[in-house]
C-alpha cells in the first residue's frame, strides 16, 4: 500500500508540473465467460484487491408506502449470510483481512470489497453469499431500524441535516428524489424481512451490474472470481428511471424556525449534466467561484474580506434525472442576511465577468493534479472507474481529461456562468432564527 501510495503522489506531483500530462493508467476492458463486463487496472506493487460495484435502482425506486427500504437493505446484506448469523458473517470478514459493504444513492444500490490477495477466494465468496444468500434476520432487522429512527431523529435537530432536506424537498417536490434516503418512520415500520428479501431480487441484476476492479489480479482470474461471485444472480427489468427533473423557473426562499445563534444556509440553481459539452467550462467556473475552498471568490468575500462565515463553497452535484449548483454557508443570525446578499452579488460578478486570466491558469492547473491527489489507495481507484462507467465515460477518458481541462477558454465559463448562475432559478433555504431573511413562496 505504501508503494501505491508513493506511485500515486509522484504521479500527482507530475501532474501538477505538467497540466497536459494524462493520467498513466492501463485500464483493461474484460468479459468473463458468463458475459458480465467489468474494468480491470492491475497492480501487483500491493497485495490487495479493491473492487467497485454497483446495480441500478436506489433509493429514489423505493416501493410506495415502504420508504426506506433500500437503504435498509444495503446495510443488511452483510449481517449474516448463509448459515453465518451477522455475527458470524463479521468473524469471517476479520479473519479473511476483508471489507465488505453496501450503500445505496437515490440511483444505484453500490458495494465494494477489499480483500488481501491471499485471501481473495474468500472474499469473493463473503460477496458471492451476501448477494445470492442474505438472511435478513428479523431480530437485526429490528435493531436496523432502531438505529435508522434514531438517526433520523437526530438528524430533525441538526441545521445542516435540516437544510440539506428541505432543500431536496423544495426542489423536487412531486419527484422521488424529493424523498429522505433514509425513509420515513412509517415506511420503516412497514419493513419485513420478505418483504427485504423482494427488494433484494428487483435491484440484484446481472445485467444491471457495473465493475471496477484494481489491484493484485489478472483478467483470467478476475473473470473466475466475478462469475463466481455475480454469475448466479437472475437476469431482468431493473427499476424504472425517475422522471425527467422540471426545474424551477421563479426563485423560493423557505426560512425554517431553529432556536439557534447561527443560520444554516444553502442556495440552489439547475446545473448541468456529465456529459454536457460545458462540463469542464462548468467545474471551473465552480472552482473559482466556491468549490476551490480558500482559493475561491466565495471564501475571499464572505469569510476573508467581511468575516460573516467561517466556512463557505459550492458544489456541482449529479444525478440520473437532475443535476445542481449547490452554494453553502453558515453564520450568525444577525449577519446571514448580508452573507447571502454577498453570494448573489459575487453570482452577477461571475455572470458580467466570468474569470479572469489568471484564475483560469489556476483552476486548470489545480483541477488537472487534484484528481490524481485523490487517488490514493486501490479503492480509490477502483471508485473512480466505477464513476467513469456510470458516467458513460470511455476508458480513454484519463489520458484526455488534462487536455479537456486546458481547452477551457475565458470565453467558455462566461458562456456557462451566464447558462448556470441566473437568480430567477434560485432556490435559497436558511435553517435558524435570521434577521432580514423574508421567505418567498
Amino acid at each position: 500500500m505504501k508503494r501505491l501510495r508513493l506511485l500515486v503522489a509522484a504521479l500527482a506531483a507530475w501532474l501538477l508540473l505538467v497540466p497536459g500530462m494524462a493520467f498513466a493508467i492501463d485500464i483493461k476492458e474484460i468479459t468473463t465467460p458468463l458475459g458480465i463486463k467489468a474494468w480491470l487496472v492491475e497492480d501487483k506493487s500491493t497485495p490487495v484487491v479493491a473492487l467497485s460495484f454497483s446495480f441500478s435502482g436506489g433509493t429514489a425506486s423505493d416501493p410506495s408506502g415502504q420508504a426506506g427500504i433500500t437503504d435498509l437493505m444495503a446495510g443488511l446484506l452483510t449481517d449474516g449470510a448463509g448459515s453465518m448469523d451477522a455475527q458470524a458473517f463479521r468473524q469471517r470478514q476479520e479473519d479473511a483481512a476483508a471489507s465488505l459493504g453496501f450503500n445505496a444513492s437515490l440511483d444505484r444500490l453500490t458495494g465494494s470489497l477489499r480483500v488481501l490477495s491471499a485471501n481473495r477466494d474468500e472474499g469473493f465468496e463473503l460477496l458471492r453469499l451476501a448477494l445470492t444468500e442474505p438472511r435478513f434476520d428479523a431480530d437485526i432487522l429490528n435493531q436496523r431500524r432502531a438505529q435508522t429512527l434514531a438517526a433520523l431523529n437526530q438528524a430533525a435537530q441538526r441545521p445542516g441535516s435540516v437544510a440539506s432536506r428541505t432543500l431536496m424537498e423544495t426542489l423536487f417536490a412531486g419527484h422521488p428524489y424529493a424523498a429522505d434516503p433514509d425513509g420515513t418512520p412509517q415506511g420503516l415500520a412497514a419493513v419485513t424481512p420478505d418483504l427485504l428479501k423482494k427488494r433484494a431480487a428487483e435491484l440484484l441484476l446481472r445485467n444491471s451490474l457495473v465493475i471496477a476492479a484494481v489491484g493484485d489480479i489478472g483478467e483470467a482470474e478476475l473473470a473466475r472470481q466475478i462469475d463466481r461471485s455475480f454469475g448466479v444472480l437472475p437476469t431482468g427489468t431493473p427499476p424504472a428511471l425517475p422522471p425527467e427533473w422540471v426545474p424551477p423557473t421563479k426563485p423560493r426562499t423557505v426560512v425554517v424556525e431553529r432556536p439557534v445563534p447561527q443560520s444554516t444556509a444553502l442556495l440552489a440553481l439547475p446545473g448541468i449534466p456529465r456529459d454536457d459539452p460545458d462540463w469542464y467550462a462548468a467545474l471551473v467556473m465552480n472552482h473559482v467561484l466556491g468549490g476551490g475552498g480558500q482559493q475561491s471568490r466565495l471564501f475571499n468575500e464572505v469569510r476573508e474580506k467581511r468575516g460573516l462565515a467561517y466556512s463557505v463553497s459550492s458544489g456541482l452535484r449529479t444525478y440520473k434525472r437532475a443535476a445542481l449548483l449547490v452554494m453553502s454557508t453558515g453564520s450568525a443570525n444577525e449577519r446571514v442576511a448580508e452573507a447571502l446578499k454577498v453570494i448573489r452579488a459575487e453570482m452577477a460578478r461571475m455572470r458580467t465577468d466570468g474569470v479572469t486570466e489568471a484564475e483560469l491558469n489556476d483552476a486548470r492547473t489545480y483541477l488537472t493534479g487534484a484528481l490524481a491527489l485523490s487517488l490514493d489507495s486501490s479503492g480509490s481507484i477502483a471508485g473512480l472507474l466505477h464513476s467513469m462507467q456510470i458516467d458513460g465515460l470511455s476508458p480513454d477518458h484519463l489520458t484526455r481529461r488534462a487536455s479537456l481541462i486546458a481547452a477551457v477558454k475565458l470565453a467558455d465559463v462566461r458562456k456557462v456562468a451566464q447558462r448556470l448562475l441566473r437568480d430567477e432559478t434560485l432556490t435559497t433555504v436558511v435553517v435558524g432564527k435570521p434577521v432580514g431573511v423574508t421567505p418567498e413562496p
